[in-house]
């Protein structure tokens, strides 16, 4: 029964090609990242092909898992200068994260691709032009046709930082016939969390570890950490942040950002909170997806509020005029959360608060920023609640409330030091994944 189940998908994705490439035209319309290379998902490529086993494979889907990756890979590549690396996504946000850490990296030879299509053809084309001899799969990627593959040519595959959802977990037993298989057929899985070991092996997969979240490993970005807290310290306001925001919760917050305002009857609507006695506040929306910039935009100016844009922002904040008079702050660049925590006195966490699984909280609190989330926090559960025991975090019901919280710790300095102080003992005692994980990968390298 397996076979059959894996020979219909298999035909499915290969009959699917047509429709992947009608998809990318139409998202390349808004991310031309999309419309780069194509045949590289079909198992074509422009490099050459290589003549012996070295490369060593990682894949980090999207943007979260590319900046993942850039932990472990720094310090491999610290142990082992010489390695040479395969980086594989399949967005256009991580392919161009990832360009950026090869930069960074700096090592001749590695090479950047699309993740092929999990199409038996493709994934036997991309094997055997680069032949790599280890595969390193960040956090949740899981294709059968690429671990398939990878077991008949004797390639170890090894899923590291992995995580896996209570909802991810019904969806994969959904499709045992398919799941199982390929759970099972992967070298190691190095999870985590306990809760995510367990859910691993309900699926067949081989746990050989429970090393804690890279993430926690990540050192925020010294320069642009400065140059935050130095905006912040200019402002005579403190600023309320919601950060890595999804589609429908920016409506949310700004219809309660607007309510506060009517409340006072304000004119600049973000500047008063409902008592009239409280420091006023700037607003700051960083939206988790770059392609929704200017929607987001948009949207502030159709609830009557102005907005300001970071990439209109010549030097500090404080001054410009144009971002000085603006009710709303938008975070519209890649690479900046540091500076963005930084400036920031406390951010709403992104994605907790429609039932998406919540945002990375980590970066927030090792930055000093602390965090209100909401309910939906399931893609980050065990962080969430660390962080909410120990006082780094906050959980709400919904918006409303998530914006009275964050008004209440800005408006009550001793609180506020405290979840400051919470965030950054709660970041720094959870370090130590990427030692557990690199001397666990030994045995492979």
């Amino acid at each position: 029964m397996n076979g059959v189940a894996h020979g219909l998908y298999s035909a499915l994705m290969t009959l699917g090609q047509p429709l992947l490439r009608r998809k990318l035209a139409r998202r390349g319309q808004k991310e031309p990242g999309y419309l780069e290379a194509v045949e590289e998902r079909f198992g074509r490529y422009s490099q050459p092909a290589e003549t012996r086993a070295e490369l060593v494979w990682v894949h980090a889907v999207s943007l979260g898992e590319t900046r993942t990756a850039a932990i472990l890979l720094k310090a491999l590549r610290a142990q082992q200068p010489a390695l040479r690396l395969l980086l594989t996504h399949g967005t256009a946000t991580g392919r161009e994260e990832g360009r950026a850490l090869l930069k960074a990296l700096g090592q001749p030879g590695d090479i950047q691709v699309w993740q092929p299509w999990d199409s038996p053809a493709a994934v036997a084309l991309f094997f055997s032009h680069f032949k790599p001899r280890l595969g390193l799969l960040m956090e949740t990627e899981i294709w059968p046709n690429l671990v398939t593959e990878a077991q008949a040519r004797a390639m170890p595959l090894v899923l590291v930082n992995g995580r896996l959802s209570a909802k991810s977990l019904k969806q994969a037993e959904g499709m045992a016939l398919l799941s199982r298989p390929a759970y099972g057929a992967l070298s190691a899985v190095y999870a985590q969390t306990e809760a995510d070991a367990g859910r691993f092996r309900r699926l067949g997969a081989p746990v050989a570890g429970v090393f804690g979240n890279l993430k926690f490993d990540a050192t925020p970005n010294a320069a642009q950490l400065a140059q935050g807290q130095a905006w912040r310290q200019a402002l005579t306001q403190p600023v309320i942040m919601f950060a890595s925001s999804r589609e429908g919760e920016e409506d949310e917050f700004l219809k309660k950002i607007v309510a506060v305002a009517q409340a006072n009857r304000a004119v600049p609507a973000i500047n008063s909170v409902a008592n009239g006695t409280a420091k006023p506040f700037k607003a700051l929306i960083v939206p988790r997806h770059p392609q929704r910039f200017d929607e987001v935009a948009a949207l502030v100016a159709q609830h009557g509020l102005r907005v300001s844009r970071r990439s209109s922002w010549v030097g500090s904040p404080v001054e410009s005029d144009e971002a000085m008079s603006a009710d709303v702050w938008l975070g519209d660049s890649l690479g900046e959360m540091a500076l963005y925590y930084g400036l920031s006195d406390v951010a709403l966490l992104g994605g907790s608060f429609a039932p998406l699984g919540g945002q990375n909280l980590i970066e927030a609190a090792a930055c000093g920023c602390p965090v209100v989330m909401g309910p939906h926090t399931f893609n980050f559960s065990e962080a969430a609640e660390l962080a909410e025991a120990e006082g780094a975090a906050r959980r709400v019901a919904e918006m409303p409330e998530a914006v009275n919280a964050a008004l209440g710790l800005v408006n009550d300095s001793p609180a506020l030091a405290q979840a400051v102080a919470a965030g950054m003992a709660f970041a720094e005692r959870n370090r130590g994944a990427t030692a557990r994980t690199l001397d666990a990968l030994r045995g492979y390298l």
